[in-house]
């Protein structure tokens, strides 16, 4: 079937500021002014837009009890993820990925019932908050944009051999921590690619210090924050709660010797060194798995037929569903999807996380036999069946799934930062803040 990805990083979160105070004004003028920050590619960024982002995480670093580090430190952190950010967008734009107005409805639907509104009472709750809704829309149509690149560019591509997954279950088996959970923080001192034996000494030199500064008492949250060059040092460098296959194999190898509160570094990767902390451990106690047998027929745009031509056709074929028409024979007949397709569209028993989450929404909503409105993922859009759910215990199977998702999602957090990386490294960014 096709690999139904589920996206392996969480987005940022969401929370869009109010409209900004006004900027300066010029004093011959009176009007107001703005100035360029940033020049990434063919595109800038502006001080206000950059002071916009800034809010955001101010917020979010306050509502966390995070102190906030030094505002020349912040500002720059903040620049370098809006500038990787913009570069994402751009190669976006150039592929032509787009998120369609009908999709932005869904979502904005989706997100108002999960908190027990309709939309217009999400829009006036926000705005009741000093939230500017146009910018939060906005926001989140970007941030689904960024999601749709990084997996087509990168965690589509991602494959898991069985010998990996044998090799995870033995090692978990002979540690005895099959189900234990991790809540890791990281700092990245980065290190360029092809970098000079000068450069890696002072990336080196650097970590020590910041080593260092830690044992000496420093906060690591505000020292990640003001420090790492990893992408979630806004987060105070928090990775979250993982499963051990779940964590790059360099940290997993410290981590099951540490303690809570323990640090240890610096770690030598490819990405340059790492400072790590164990914020915590557990053992959840494990639950029986709900799948979902389902089945589905794609059908993608394409230069010849639009989305409009697109929506019509599937429309017509959930009418002959539900007609009384057979859904294999209509799939193999009809979709697009190369793996399930000859299969009536059968893309088996799958568990929670297994597909992308556009389809496992859907999904999930469907009482057994129901086919569900036409909707699109990053893969085209669809019709899908529930043919019958079940409860299964953790057994060998369940295991060997659920190993074979940590690895999956380990290895595209790598692969995802290796991405982002050399993505920035060639890009034009000419950085124009104030010493």
């Amino acid at each position: 079937m096709t690999t139904l990805l589920r996206l392996i990083l969480p987005l940022l979160a969401l929370a869009f500021a109010a409209p900004l105070p006004a900027a300066p004004e010029d004093g011959k003028t009176g009007r107001l002014v703005d100035r360029i920050v940033a020049v990434v590619n063919d595109d800038v960024i502006t001080q206000n837009e950059l002071q916009a982002a800034m809010d955001d995480v101010i917020r979010q670093l306050r509502a966390r009890g995070i102190p906030l580090p030094p505002r020349k430190i912040l500002e720059r952190q903040v620049l370098e993820r809006e500038i990787v950010r913009r570069i994402q967008l751009q190669l976006a734009e150039q592929m032509r990925i787009r998120v369609a107005d009908s999709e932005m409805v869904a979502t904005l639907d989706r997100i108002a019932r999960d908190n027990g509104m309709t939309i217009d009472q999400l829009h006036d709750t926000l705005v009741a908050q000093g939230i500017d809704y146009p910018r939060y829309v906005q926001g989140l149509k970007e941030e689904m944009i960024i999601a749709r690149l990084q997996r087509r560019e990168v965690l589509s591509r991602i494959q898991v051999s069985d010998r990996e997954v044998d090799n995870y279950l033995a090692t978990q088996a002979v540690q005895g921590n099959l189900d234990e959970e991790y809540h890791l923080a990281h700092i990245l001192v980065s290190v360029p690619e092809a970098a000079s034996p000068e450069q890696i000494e002072q990336a080196r030199r650097k970590a020590e210090s910041l080593l260092r500064r830690l044992r000496e008492g420093a906060d690591f949250q505000q020292l990640a924050i003001a420090e790492s060059d990893a992408q979630d040092a806004l987060d105070g460098g928090d990775l979250g709660w993982r499963k051990l296959g779940r964590i790059p194999t360099l940290f997993a190898r410290e981590l099951v010797r540490m303690q809570p509160g323990e640090i240890r570094g610096p770690l030598r990767s490819a990405a340059g060194f790492h400072i790590i902390k164990l914020l915590g451990k557990r053992s959840p106690k494990v639950q029986p798995v709900t799948q979902t047998h389902v089945r589905h027929i794609l059908i993608k745009p394409n230069e010849l037929r639009d989305e409009a031509e697109v929506l019509a056709r599937l429309r017509r074929l959930k009418a002959r569903i539900e007609g009384g028409e057979d859904f294999a024979e209509l799939a193999r007949q009809n979709s697009e999807d190369p793996g399930s397709a000859a299969k009536g569209g059968d893309l088996g028993w799958v568990s929670p996380g297994e597909l992308v989450p556009e389809f496992e929404r859907v999904m999930n909503g469907l009482a057994p036999g129901e086919v569900s409105q036409p909707f699109q993922t990053p893969f085209g859009w669809h019709i899908a069946q529930v043919v019958g759910r079940r409860q299964v215990e953790n057994g060998e199977e369940q295991r060997r799934r659920q190993a074979r998702e940590a690895i999956r999602q380990r290895k595209a957090q790598e692969a995802l930062e290796a991405w982002l990386r050399r993505l920035r490294d060639e890009a034009y960014v000419e950085i124009r803040l104030d010493p």
